[in-house]
C-alpha cells in the first residue's frame, strides 16, 4: 500500500458576501482556471489542493576535505629559515603543496544527518454561499475549520463593510485559534492604491476619472491589524495574481501551529488531521467543484 502524498489535512473555509469571487478563487487554486460565469453557490461547494509547507528539502553543503590552517605563519616557502632542525634533504609539506600535491587528510569528515523531507498539506476547501438566505447552513461548516479566507470585493465598498460581521460569526463558531487572512479580490479591476486615476485626454489635458476600486489597501490593512487577522492580500481570480499566496499564507501558519503542538491531530474539532487519522492520502488528483447535494453532507473536518 502506497503512503499518502500528504502529511496533514487542513480544513479551510472561504467566507464573505455573495459575488465577491469566492468560488472563482477556489476554482483557480484547485483547477488552475478562471470561470467567467459561475452559478451562485447554494450551500457549499468543495475542492482540494495539496501544497508544500515548511522548509524545502535541500541537502547540506559538502564538507571541506582540507584540514584547518592552524599554522598559516609556518607554511610559507621560507619557513625553513625559522626552523633550524629542517635540513635540505628533508622535503617540507609546503614543498609538496607547491608541487601540486594534495594536502594530507588528517581525519575523515563525519557524515551529517539527512535533512527532513518536504512536508505537504492537503487543503480541504469549503466554498460557502454568501447570501443571507443560506447563512444558517453555511455557518455549520465553520466548525472544525483551522483556516479561513475572508473575502471582499475591492470594487464594492459594502462587501468590505460586512467583513466584520463575517469575522464575528466565524469566531463565535470556529475554534479560537483559527487562522484568518483577509482577501481583497478583483484586483484586476482596480489600480494599486488609489480610488481616482488620471489620464491624458485627446486635447492634452489631464482628466481625472473614477477607478473601480472602492477600498484602499491602507483601509484593509488597518482593519486586519485592528481585528487580529494574520494579514491582508489582494488577489485576482481572473489573472491568478496572489491566489496561491493567499492560501499558502494560511497553510504555512497552520503548519507552524502544528509544529508548536497547538492541535490535537486525533481530534476532528481542531480542523487538522495527520495521515494516521484516516483517508490514506486520496492521491494528487484534483477535485472539481461540484454542486451535487450528495457531496455536501456533513460539516466536520476535511
Amino acid at each position: 500500500m502506497s503512503s499518502a502524498p500528504w502529511d496533514y489535512i487542513a480544513k479551510l473555509v472561504c467566507i464573505g458576501d455573495s459575488g465577491c469571487g469566492k468560488s472563482s478563487l477556489t476554482i483557480r487554486l484547485c483547477e488552475g482556471r478562471f470561470a467567467a460565469h459561475h452559478d451562485v453557490t447554494i450551500g457549499v461547494e468543495f475542492g482540494s489542493r495539496i501544497v508544500p509547507v515548511g522548509p524545502p528539502h535541500s541537502g547540506p553543503a559538502p564538507p571541506s576535505l582540507a584540514p584547518p590552517d592552524n599554522n598559516s605563519n609556518n607554511t610559507s616557502p621560507s619557513a625553513d629559515t625559522t626552523d633550524n632542525s629542517t635540513t635540505k634533504d628533508e622535503p617540507s609539506s609546503s614543498a609538496n603543496t607547491s608541487q601540486g600535491l594534495p594536502p594530507p587528510r588528517l581525519a575523515h569528515p563525519q557524515p551529517r544527518d539527512p535533512p527532513p523531507p518536504q512536508k505537504h498539506m492537503k487543503l480541504s476547501l469549503w466554498d460557502t454561499a454568501g447570501q443571507e438566505t443560506y447563512k444558517s447552513v453555511t455557518r455549520s461548516y465553520f466548525r472544525g475549520a483551522s483556516g479561513a479566507l475572508l473575502v471582499f470585493d475591492l470594487t464594492r465598498k459594502a462587501t468590505f463593510q460586512h467583513v466584520t460581521d463575517w469575522l464575528n460569526d466565524l469566531r463565535q463558531i470556529a475554534e479560537p485559534d483559527i487562522v484568518v487572512v483577509l482577501v481583497g479580490n478583483k484586483s484586476d479591476l482596480a489600480s494599486p492604491d488609489a480610488t481616482v486615476t488620471t489620464r491624458v485626454g485627446a486635447n492634452g489635458q489631464v482628466v481625472e476619472e473614477s477607478n473601480k476600486r472602492e477600498v484602499t489597501r491602507h483601509e484593509a490593512e488597518e482593519w486586519a491589524r485592528r481585528n487580529g487577522v494574520l494579514e491582508y492580500v489582494e488577489t485576482s481570480a481572473k489573472s491568478g495574481e496572489n491566489v496561491e499566496m493567499a492560501f499558502l499564507r494560511v497553510a504555512e501558519r497552520i503548519f507552524q501551529n502544528i509544529q508548536a503542538g497547538r492541535y490535537d491531530l486525533n481530534d476532528r474539532r481542531s480542523g487538522v488531521k495527520g495521515p494516521s487519522a484516516g483517508g490514506g492520502g486520496g492521491g494528487n488528483r484534483p477535485v472539481r467543484l461540484s454542486s451535487d447535494p450528495k457531496q455536501k453532507m456533513g460539516g466536520g473536518c476535511c
